[in-house]
């Protein structure tokens, strides 16, 4: 079928039909609405199991294996088969060659709509994706005495139609013969046919055989239902085969499987939790089967963001595919099933919480991320895991629970770099401090006081910190002036304080008190100083001093602090001071600025000039 390359001409402002390209509408939809070659066989067993439905409907009384689907393949054709409700001549012309125009959007079968998994029309197209042409041969069984009919389709857009004996098709249904392209052997050898029955079809309704024409073998695609849909002996029995299909399909051994059946859209399937760590943000894609057929492998919209500790395979009956049947139409439904099994996964957790603390040691040790970011948002499961959850703490890595016991007073800070500057020093002072720094964690942390009224939580401030450092006496603090005058100039430009103060562990010989916030405030407040002159530069430069100011705290009971304080040369001190400040910044495991580390290494050579000075 062909249409001319010129519309006819009309009156001007009468109405015009598009003129339509259909060889280049066929390659659009063949070749660029589907993702994979592969998806040929999908579709033809797709309309295959559509064909039977019909005919179910139209002789509800035959048993359910009466009708089946047969799949061929011998290196030169690949053919599919099926008992379904076949087409008329008429309805070849109808839907067959009428690209978006599918038999299961007819008037006689529109209320059932629901029950078929293609509704658009367009996936005998994908068959061009392997083979130039389309042979079906198909007889109607609505009407008893209706002839066999042809219809070859080719990829340039025209078909033909014929009528045919009824030998050459004595039951009613459908086959369709792909006679492959030399470069499409990939997909259309026979071993490759019969994995990708099985790949699509392993949980089909209808019994569907493979036979393998070049080696004279036939074999079952779905000899079992789907594992959910079987009956066991024992729950345990149960558990087992669940898991065990898990492992075959995902390839890793479930830490446990939760069953999922919403009755409402017909969904059944399993939850298959993951034994190890995923990284932060990343999502699995989910197993998703329609009514049978596999429509996806990495349906990401199944599930919430924060479910990423499971994978999922499901079949659904009222999930609506996309045209292309790889993904699924975000919709109202989809969005009722998504907060389904999200509650699903929330009642798991919750019942493991009360009946088995070994899994949910495990479960928590692996996917703690994924729990703290559903406790954000869940006061339930706030209520029933804070106090499991493990958190970095100054008493190492422990429960909330643990810490409270210990802590009424928690401390928490606003970053990782912050709790690693102040960590030892606030463990030797007594004080107990979280690391807030992690995703989730400052939160989750704020809110332990409605689980455990009696708990008291703040954030780390500075002061208190310093607060709790003892300060030293009269006559040694004059004795350090001269010492601290000269250090507090060397990091005048590092905006950096210096005061002396004794504190434990004596390992530690200097603190630098900072925050990121405090770094921040002071840059944004250079810059706009350099920016600005005359009286608004002096202005700024006036606010500037309201900036906070780095700490660098030396450590009195340290003998290389007190070995630096006595020091009398200028430039000796200067350079220790610098020395203490490099290493203090190194320990905060914060990122340095470039003029720090130009003072970490001048400062180490210049004490490694002096000592090679004072031995010779």
């Amino acid at each position: 079928m062909t249409l001319p390359d010129t519309a006819p001409t009309s009156a001007p402002g009468a109405d015009r039909t598009f003129q339509v390209d259909l060889r280049g509408l066929v390659d659009l939809l063949s070749h660029h609405l589907y993702s994979s070659p592969r998806v040929y066989l999908r579709e033809l067993m797709q309309n295959a199991v559509d064909a039977l439905t019909a005919r179910h409907a139209l002789e509800p009384a035959a048993p359910a294996d009466a009708f089946g689907i047969r799949l061929y393949a011998d290196n030169a054709v690949v053919r599919v088969e099926d008992d379904g409700i076949g087409l008329t001549e008429a309805d070849v012309h109808t839907f067959l060659a009428t690209i978006g125009r599918s038999s299961k959007r007819a008037e006689q079968v529109a209320e059932q709509r629901a029950d078929f998994i293609g509704q658009f029309g367009i996936g005998l197209l994908s068959c061009f994706l392997v083979a130039d042409e389309i042979h079906v041969v198909s007889r109607s069984a609505r009407t008893p005495d209706a002839p066999a009919v042809e219809w070859r389709g080719r990829g340039d857009g025209s078909y033909t139609v014929r009528t045919l004996p009824a030998s050459a098709r004595p039951r009613p249904g459908t086959t369709v013969t792909l006679t492959p392209r030399a470069d499409a052997g990939e997909w259309t050898r026979p071993a490759q046919v019969h994995a990708l029955a099985r790949h699509f079809g392993s949980l089909l309704r209808h019994p569907v055989t493979f036979t393998d024409h070049s080696a004279g073998t036939g074999t079952s695609v779905n000899p079992e239902p789907a594992p959910w849909a079987r009956t066991y002996p024992t729950p345990g029995a149960r558990s087992r085969a669940l898991a065990a299909y898990g492992e075959d399909v995902f390839g890793f051994t479930p830490l446990d499987t939760i069953e999922l059946d919403l009755p409402a859209v017909g969904l059944k399937g399993i939850a298959c939790v993951l034994p190890e760590t995923v990284p932060a943000g990343r999502r699995h894609g989910h197993r998703v089967h329609v009514k049978g057929m596999l429509l996806s492998e990495q349906a990401e919209e199944i599930l919430p963001e924060w479910a990423f500790f499971v994978r999922c395979v499901v079949d659904a009956e009222s999930l609506r595919p996309t045209a292309s049947r790889e993904s699924l139409y975000e919709d109202d439904t989809l969005a009722a099933v998504r907060d389904a099994l999200a509650e699903r996964l929330r009642a798991w957790i919750a019942r493991t919480a009360a009946s088995d603390p070994d899994l949910l040691a495990r479960f928590l040790h692996a996917h703690h991320l994924a729990v703290k970011s559903l406790a954000v948002h869940d006061d339930e499961i706030l209520r029933m895991l804070l106090p499991w959850l493990p958190f970095e703490t100054t008493d190492g890595h422990c429960t909330l629970d643990e810490f409270a016991r210990t802590h009424r007073t928690v401390l928490v800070t606003s970053s990782v770099e912050e709790f690693r500057q102040v960590a030892a020093i606030a463990s030797a002072a007594g004080l107990g401090v979280v690391n807030g720094g992690y995703t989730y964690d400052r939160e989750l942390v704020h809110r332990l006081p409605e689980i455990r009224p009696e708990a008291t939580v703040a954030d780390l401030d500075p002061a208190t910190l310093t607060a709790h450092l003892d300060p030293v006496d009269r006559e040694t603090e004059l004795a350090a002036a001269a010492y601290l005058a000269r250090a507090r100039d060397a990091l005048a430009v590092f905006d950096c304080d210096v005061a002396l103060r004794t504190f434990q562990p004596a390992s530690a010989p200097a603190l630098l008190v900072d925050s990121r916030e405090a770094r921040h405030e002071r840059t944004r407040s250079q810059l706009a100083r350099e920016q600005e002159g005359g009286l608004w530069g002096d202005i700024l430069g006036a606010l500037r001093q309201e900036a906070p100011r780095a700490q660098l705290i030396l450590n009195r009971l340290n003998p290389l602090v007190r070995t630096a304080v006595a020091i009398d040369e200028p430039e000796l001190a200067r350079t220790s001071a610098e020395a203490l400040y490099g290493q203090a910044a190194l320990l905060s495991r914060r990122p340095l600025r470039p003029a720090e580390s130009s003072l970490i290494n001048r400062s180490f050579l210049d004490l490694l000039a002096h000592a090679l000075r004072k031995d010779s």
